[in-house]
């Protein structure tokens, strides 16, 4: 299927192809997805059933490792929005980069739809979605988060702010898209003055790289469970009191 995509695209009959199936089974896509990356060819991968959120399948459908893979992949952006306007800023995104293949990665599970998304901030890999500091001055926290975990750090930093913390909330969800901004966009993100050991990241998947952005990070480092996915969601950690609590921690 990826194989007979990257045959479309480097075709040249001006077709942008795209193929879909479950995040886990990109194992079985990964051959043809990395010729993708390296021919520069503007394929787009979607894929579905994210994360334990998938709930009962079980842990031989739930993707723990894939983001990881995919971002360490050369010439790849991974996308994992939060709400339908991430989506299209994803979409748009991949219609703009035609050498670059994208990889969407959606939920199985329904998300709502956020006041603060940004379209434009989407399109850029990452933004503030919300800051209840004073004008010109730094939070106490930055929470940041990829996919349905958006919704979650929003959750919580209500939470936080009703106890009089100042916390920015930061959707990031497209690193390599991110990190190809200016450094005066990123810092205007993830400004300096707000140190790595007072960042917390939240993705269920597994937590490696969060470390170029937060020394602390809720992620999953382990298989999953089969179970109703907030269940198993919450049985993980992934409920906005406890990343409240986690994040109380770093004050």
């Amino acid at each position: 299927m990826a194989a007979a995509t990257n045959g479309i695209m480097a075709a040249g009959y001006g077709l942008r192809p795209y193929c879909a199936t479950f995040t886990i089974f990109t194992d079985y896509c990964k051959a043809s997805m990395r010729l993708a990356a390296l021919s520069h060819l503007g394929v787009m991968f979607v894929t579905t059933h994210d994360s334990v959120g998938c709930g009962e399948d079980g842990p031989t459908h739930q993707s723990i490792e894939q983001l990881t893979t995919f971002r360490a992949l050369p010439n790849m952006h991974v996308y994992r929005p939060a709400d339908a306007t991430e989506t299209a800023a994803a979409y748009a995104s991949a219609l703009h980069f035609k050498a670059t293949p994208t990889l969407l990665v959606l939920t199985r599970q329904g998300v709502s739809k956020l006041d603060d998304a940004s379209y434009d901030g989407a399109k850029r890999g990452g933004y503030v979605l919300s800051d209840n500091s004073a004008d010109g001055a730094s939070p106490q926290l930055i929470l940041m988060a990829t996919g349905s975990e958006v919704e979650v750090i929003v959750g919580a930093a209500e939470q936080l702010r009703a106890d009089g913390t100042t916390v920015r909330v930061v959707s990031l969800p497209c690193w390599e898209v991110f990190e190809a901004q200016s450094a005066e966009y990123k810092e205007s993100v993830l400004p300096k003055a707000v140190g790595r050991e007072r960042r917390l990241s939240v993705e269920a998947a597994a937590g490696l790289g969060w470390c170029r952005y937060a020394d602390h990070a809720l992620s999953i480092d382990e298989f999953g469970r089969s179970g109703p996915g907030d269940e198993v969601l919450a049985y993980f950690g992934f409920t906005s009191d406890n990343v409240a609590k986690r994040a109380r921690s770093l004050l």
